[in-house]
């Protein structure tokens, strides 16, 4: 995908006329830049924020590069149709987006509860987005003009292309291409797919018969036309069993790849068929540089001034995007079929360039706060393999152990991070997007982990072992806990040889499938005896496209068909998470009613080893004695252990 520079010239000319750069949001806008008729109308659930992190302004901004104009709907009255009619008709088609985030995570906690704030609207205000707000918006463009084009993207379209389980409603829903009435949708990323839709439409193709453009799906009535395709199990039979429904799932999940990924059709009733074409390929360096390096007025319209501003930039604003895709694997992520398992990344020169520009910003005070993407440490694609035949389609590159074909190599974003150190103006570079630590293990160089500790750390890292129960983290698709210990300990005696007092923070999560009361009160134990209680815990939460939402759904995993034990109700994850935080006052009732559920009231009493002090009971003074002897005991068993440990070291 090359960018047309004469046409973005020209378009940039007339975005200059514009009074501050932006995309045009009212008909004032069209007046000023002489525009009678847009070519597309996007319509989406966030503030327009003009900023490479995104995905409308990215969109919009690669449409007008080659030299299409483009109309700005930012979070439309969803309750009045004639707020997604203030610019008519587009030429070619509207776009529709619920934004960068999936309106039912951004309004609904993992306990279905309503969310307080709305990062992605000025100040953080909610109920200015609809639930489910692709489905709305297209509804609300189909009830003004009954046969404009419609193209539906973003995260929340992307990850229901096919028929989905859905936890808010508890049920099967079907593709989304079904339930908004789009015409298409541009699932992944969506540059290459929106320019190719753009162009065809341009030449003069109806949307009907664009069917075959890869990051694509569509709506047919005969697979006449359709070639090379693998047929899913249809969508009244994934309705009535699960099993079917996993069956389904695995093998989207093995055909996402954009080389190796056939053709998906999914037959619906009343002979309707949804067509999921191969994935976009991915993006080329160059291709990455010049979509990141196109003219983003990097904050939010001024039209928010006056309500603050929009919060989700501040989480940004001095970040740094240098790659896409992830190779990591992670059961619980949906990154596999958006952004795929390819790692896609930026030149050295493009990064530099944003950073200047970041430095140059009047609030910047000299922290570049993340250099990264969904994974940080990811450069390159895991294999030379990937960019010829794609990624493995039944295998995992860093599950359950580094494949041996991984390349783990660090030398390249070492030396990008010591170009950012030394740009004038910059005092420290930060990480804050997550590192692999089994990929860091896996390279055999430490200079990484020496520059981390050294120059990228403030105090604490953050990383994400997210159980310790090797049963559960099978299933969530990470390495064995001994693989974190291990970083663990690498992480702290790096840090005792540059003399820092610098602490991991681990991410840990509750409930996910597989997670018995067995393993719930192990990872209680884990954290009493690391001493630390965490501030935040991630209650496992069921999105589209998961290999752990298929899970929870099904009691089967989909790799094997193997059963697995799901905490289901809301109250039983609730007690999963408070046995994390059993410090916490508020949590009392939860951490016992769930120890005596496992089976471990021998959690409760005055032992250095109880989690919860019996209520309403005063310590005897034999138990107080014999906590005392069993403490000192701890005590001598834990100064020994200490003592080995540091022999091993050195």
């Amino acid at each position: 995908m090359v960018i047309d520079d004469k046409k973005s010239q020209k378009v940039n000319s007339e975005t200059d006329r514009s009074a501050c750069g932006f995309l045009p949001v009212c008909s004032e806008d069209m007046k000023r830049l002489h525009i009678r008729r847009f070519d597309f109308v996007y319509v989406f659930g966030d503030a327009y924020v003009d900023h490479p992190s995104f995905g409308p302004a990215i969109i919009s901004r690669v449409l007008q590069a080659h030299g299409y104009t483009v109309g700005m709907i930012p979070q439309p009255d969803f309750r009045n149709a004639d707020s997604i009619a203030i610019f008519g008709e587009p030429r070619l088609g509207f776009l529709v987006s619920a934004g960068n985030m999936d309106s039912m995570v951004n309004h609904y906690t993992a306990a279905k509860k309503h969310r307080s704030t709305d990062s992605y609207t000025p100040g953080g205000e909610t109920g200015r987005r609809p639930d489910r707000a692709v489905i709305v918006y297209c509804n609300l463009i189909r009830q003004k003009f009954k046969k404009a084009p419609i193209i539906a993207g973003g995260i929340e379209a992307s990850l229901r292309r096919l028929a989905h389980y859905d936890y808010w409603s508890d049920s099967v829903r079907r593709s989304i291409l079904l339930e908004s009435g789009a015409d298409l949708i541009s699932y992944g990323m969506g540059e290459r797919s929106v320019v190719a839709v753009a162009k065809a439409l341009n030449a003069g193709l109806s949307i009907q018969e664009i069917t075959r453009i890869p990051g694509t799906v569509c709506k047919v009535r005969s697979l006449s036309a359709v070639e090379d395709y693998l047929l899913l199990p249809a969508y009244d039979e994934i309705l009535k069993d699960r099993k079917k429904y996993a069956q389904s799932f695995y093998i989207q999940y093995c055909n996402t790849d954009p080389f190796s990924g056939k053709r998906l059709v999914e037959a619906y009733s009343k002979g309707c068929y949804v067509v999921q074409n191969p994935a976009s390929e991915p993006l080329s360096r160059e291709e990455m540089d010049e979509i990141y390096g196109l003219p983003y007025m990097r904050t939010w319209h001024p039209m928010y001034d006056q309500k603050g501003g929009i919060p989700a930039l501040s989480e940004v604003k001095f970040s740094l995007v240098s790659c896409r895709g992830c190779f990591g694997g992670c059961s619980f992520c949906a990154l596999t079929f958006h952004q795929g398992r390819i790692v896609q990344s930026r030149s050295h020169k493009s990064l530099l360039a944003e950073a200047v520009k970041i430095t140059k910003a009047p609030d910047f005070k000299g922290y570049i706060h993340d250099v990264g993407g969904p994974t940080a440490d990811f450069r390159a694609p895991a294999c030379d393999l990937q960019m010829k035949r794609g990624t493995c389609k039944e295998k995992q590159c860093l599950f359950p152990v580094p494949c041996k074909n991984l390349k783990a190599d660090h030398e390249d974003y070492i030396v990008l991070l010591r170009k950012l150190r030394a740009l004038p103006g910059v005092k420290k570079v930060f990480i804050r997007s997550g590192i692999r630590f089994d990929y860091v293990l896996a390279d055999k160089n430490s200079r990484f982990l020496e520059e981390l500790c050294r120059y990228h750390v403030s105090g604490q890292l953050k990383v994400a072992p997210e159980h310790v129960s090797n049963a559960v983290l099978s299933l969530l698709g990470k390495p064995q806990h001994a693989v974190y210990e291990e970083f663990s300990r690498q992480y702290r005696k790096m840090n005792e040889r540059l003399n820092k007092k610098q602490y991991l923070v681990p991410y840990l999560m509750s409930s996910h499938p597989g997670s018995t009361w067995k393993e719930a009160v192990k990872l209680a134990e884990y954290c009493r005896d690391l001493g630390y209680m965490p501030e935040q815990v991630q209650d496992f939460y069921p999105t589209p496209s998961t290999i752990s939402t298929c899970m929870y759904y099904t009691g089967l995993d989909p790799r094997t068909m193997a059963p697995v034990y799901v905490p289901k109700s809301l109250h039983e994850k609730e007690m999963q998470r408070a046995l994390i935080q059993y410090r916490k006052p508020g949590n009392r009732a939860l951490v016992e009613e769930a120890l005596k559920l496992a089976g471990r009231e021998d959690l409760i009493g005055y032992g250095p080893g109880c989690l919860l002090r019996p209520k309403g009971k005063r310590e005897t003074a034999a138990e107080k004695k014999g906590r005392s002897a069993s403490a000192v005991r701890s005590g001598k068993k834990k100064t020994i252990r200490n003592i080995h440990r540091k022999k091993q070291e050195r």
